[in-house]
């Protein structure tokens, strides 16, 4: 279930797409391997791997 959207959760590009921020993705608790633009678990799409925190 995704939590409901707060202030601050996404923005919208000059193009018009939604970008959620990571505000959004640390509330919802987990990483949905679509290679977000402000993923805070560190997924790489390309790599199909989480990089490593420091």
């Amino acid at each position: 279930m995704n939590p409901k959207l707060q202030e601050g959760d996404f923005y919208k590009t000059p193009e018009g797409y939604i970008v959620f921020t990571e505000q959004y993705h640390l509330r919802r608790g987990y990483c949905c391997k679509s290679g977000c633009r402000h993923c805070p678990y560190g997924y790489d799409k390309k790599t199909d791997s989480f990089k490593k925190k420091d």
